[in-house]
Formats: C-alpha cells, structure tokens, sequence
C-alpha cells in the first residue's frame, strides 16, 4: 500500500522574489592630491645580523687554540661578547676576565625585585667590576643582564649588617650612591681605588642601613629639574667615573 504525503507536512513553496532595479553605480572618491609637505614613508627597520656566523673555511681552518668552542666554530656565535672574545668557551672567557678585573665591587640592595638590578649586572661586567654582591632578596631580575651575569662573580647577602661585615673582612670601604643631605658630587669625592659601591633601588634609593655602613656617600651633579636619575644611570656613571680615574 503506497504511503500518501500528508498535506500539513509538505513544505510551503516561497513566492518567486520580485525582480530588483538594477542600482545606480556609487561614485568612487577621488584620490588624495599629495600636499607640498606630505613626509615620505619611514622605511621598515632592518634586523641585523647579531654576532658572527660559523668560521670560514669550515673545520680544516678552526684554530688549535684549546679556549675555542668547536660548537661556536662550527655554527656561529651569537652572544653578547665584544669581538676579542668570539667563538671562546665561557669558561675560557671568565678566566681571562679573571685576570683583568678591576679592584672594585658592585653592591646593590634587592627589596622589591628592581627590573634595573639586572642593567647594573650588565654595566659592572662591562666595566670590569670584581664582584657583584646582591643584598636582599636572593632572586633578582635578571632580564637586563643580557646574559652578562655568566660572566661575572655574583654574591648574595642577606642584609646590609652581613655585607658590611665581609667587607670590613675585606678592608674595602663602603662607598654609597644616593642624592642625600651630606653626600659629595662624585667627580670631586674621594673615590678609593679598592671599594665597594653601594646603590639602591628606583624610587625609595638606599636604606639607612646602607647609608649607616659606608664611609662616604656620593651623588651625581644634575642640571635638570628631576630629583633624581634611573638607578642603573646612575650606577654606569658612578663605575665609569671610576675607571676614568683608576683604570
């Protein structure tokens, strides 16, 4: 018995849509008249290459010299080292920094994980400091470092008392950087060639415990309207002020 469609099932046919009239085209606009003084285009930035590719002339030429990576020889290097030190291990390179640092010591107070602590790593190994002794928090913000702080001696201290008892084991004055009532412009102070300098943080500078242990306390001349300038300027100024002297 065949099956009839039941009529209240069967989908309504739609109306055939009414013809549209055609629309009128729009009017495009007309293009911009470049004005006497419209600026060219600032070319897109060019990424260089960092550091150097793998040495030429491939394994035959490498160089027997023992402080040479075969890996860095054979793909490039690209860290951040000055170019005396390319394709070196780093333990070839922290040797021969050994040998050359200078006598001075970076301090630097860590209470609230400072983002500039890693930029004042960076500025000691680039100016040949000693040793760096982070004071406070153990963890610190290595992202400005750059990597430097494989390179170079770091030390923790638990609180300002315990980094000036290694110090006074050390013979090594105390010399502290902060814009405070009693402190010398830098170019004009007596700045040891054998020392340790203490920086603060951004913002609150040193505690009074670290103004309390140093023996001297200098600051940067300023000329401008600011109180102060970043703690990591402020460092890089202080060690260089340094090197011009003794180095």
């Amino acid at each position: 018995m065949s099956q009839t469609e039941d009529p209240a099932r069967r989908e309504p046919q739609s109306e055939p849509a009414e013809p549209t009239e055609p629309t009128e085209p729009t009017e495009q606009p007309e293009p911009a008249e470049p004005t006497e003084h419209a600026e060219p285009a600032e070319p897109a930035e060019v990424e260089l290459p960092v550091g150097v590719g793998p040495w030429p002339g491939g394994p035959d030429a490498w160089p027997s010299d023992p402080r040479y990576d075969p890996d860095l020889l054979a793909n490039g290097d690209r860290r951040n080292v000055v170019d005396a030190y390319r394709y070196w291990t780093m333990a070839a390179i922290v040797a021969d920094l050994d040998a050359h640092r200078h006598p001075f010591h970076v301090a630097i107070e860590n209470w609230q994980h400072d983002m500039n602590i890693g930029s004042i790593v960076r500025s000691a190994n680039a100016f040949g400091a000693a040793v760096v002794h982070i004071v406070g928090r153990r963890r610190w913000n290595r992202r400005g470092a750059m990597v430097t702080d494989r390179y170079q001696h770091v030390r923790h201290h638990d609180d300002v008392a315990a980094l000036a008892a290694w110090a006074r084991d050390a013979s090594l004055p105390i010399v502290a950087v902060d814009n405070v009532d009693g402190s010398v412009p830098v170019d004009r102070a007596d700045l040891p060639e054998a020392c340790v300098l203490l920086f603060g943080q951004e913002g609150p500078g040193l505690s009074g415990e670290a103004i309390a242990a140093a023996s001297t306390v200098v600051e940067i001349t300023q000329y401008g309207s600011t109180r102060s300038i970043n703690a990591s300027a402020a460092a890089a100024v202080v060690m260089y002020e340094w090197c011009r002297r003794w180095a």
